[in-house]
């Protein structure tokens, strides 16, 4: 819909009153009034009509235009407010019958997706875990072996973090092939437990110290709420992370949690049975997934596919 002609001088003389108002009244910085000032410039300039003969749809058609041109949905939101503020002066001042903004949505912001590694990135980290246990030497064993166990955990059972750092003994060693959690809301859960996790479990269980075997959590520690905190772990974590060459920015515990869920779509898992595995109480958090799954294919496409590659 653009215009590719200036706005009348009247139009932009109503910015100008407007823009003297938000200084005048508002006490409205030099920084907003310039900012609102593009804005509304651009908006005038663009629909092809005096202000106060704008309509719902020219206000719609204008903001399908910044679309057109790329402009992500929060600046695009931002526009609108400035717009809105525009027409509402307009109408208050008797400078125009109506105000278009009133029946018009503001654009929704875009779900961001979540983070994740991929599977051969979590492969990577499993297998540096491995390698820091069998070069760790008397003390640091123990150490080695709990991280080695909290992250073989996370990435089979897409545990979150409070539900596996909460984790008791009775717990662990309740049934060899599952994993009874309670989790948000009281919600409780069976969570299949994979034979590397099992392994893993048992491992720790065997070599725990002394001191550990009175707690009854399964990571137990000195502080003060007897378990190990996410604190400490998101830390051993991240460092673990880049000993396999991933940045630290890009790992947490639920990044790992997120690598389980789109691992287990793309080798063609039930959503309903992954939201089972995840806790989720409503199906529609767990559908963020194949949002994940259908951006990597998009990607994948515009990547390797001749004619979708930009030009």
């Amino acid at each position: 819909m653009r215009n590719s002609g200036k706005a009348e001088a009247p139009a932009l003389r109503l910015v100008e009153r407007f823009l003297e108002m938000m200084s005048a009244e508002r006490g409205a910085a030099q920084n907003s009034i310039a900012a609102y000032g593009r804005d509304l410039t651009d908006y005038v300039e663009t629909i092809g009509t005096p202000p106060a003969n704008a309509t719902a749809e020219h206000v719609r058609d204008y903001l399908a235009d910044l679309e057109a041109r790329g402009m992500a949905r929060s600046s695009s939101a931002r526009k609108l407010s400035a717009i809105r503020q525009f027409h509402g002066f307009l109408l208050g001042e008797k400078l125009a019958a109506a105000d278009p903004t009133q029946v018009v949505e503001s654009p929704r912001k875009q779900a961001a997706l979540p983070k994740f590694l991929d599977a051969a990135e979590v492969e990577t980290l499993l297998r540096t875990a491995t390698a820091q246990l069998a070069e760790a030497k008397g003390k640091a064993v123990v150490r080695a072996l709990r991280l080695h166990c909290l992250v073989t955990l996370l990435a089979t059972t897409g545990l979150r973090v409070s539900e596996l750092l909460g984790l008791t003994l009775r717990q662990a060693k309740a049934e060899r092939d599952v994993l009874t959690i309670r989790g948000k809301g009281g919600r409780e859960r069976i969570v299949p437990l994979a034979d590397a996790a099992r392994a893993a479990i048992d491992r720790w269980i065997e070599v725990r110290g002394e001191e550990a075997r009175a707690s009854p959590w399964l990571f137990p520690s000195r502080g003060r709420s007897g378990a190990l905190t996410r604190q400490h772990f998101a830390l051993e974590l991240k460092a673990l992370a880049a000993a396999a060459g991933i940045p630290a920015a890009r790992i947490s515990p639920h990044v790992l949690r997120h690598g389980f869920a789109t691992t287990l779509l793309e080798h063609g898992a039930d959503l309903r049975a992954v939201q089972q595995m995840l806790g989720h109480a409503d199906i529609s958090t767990t559908q963020i997934y194949t949002h994940v799954q259908a951006e990597r294919l998009r990607s994948t496409v515009e990547r390797f596919h001749p004619l979708s590659k930009k030009r």
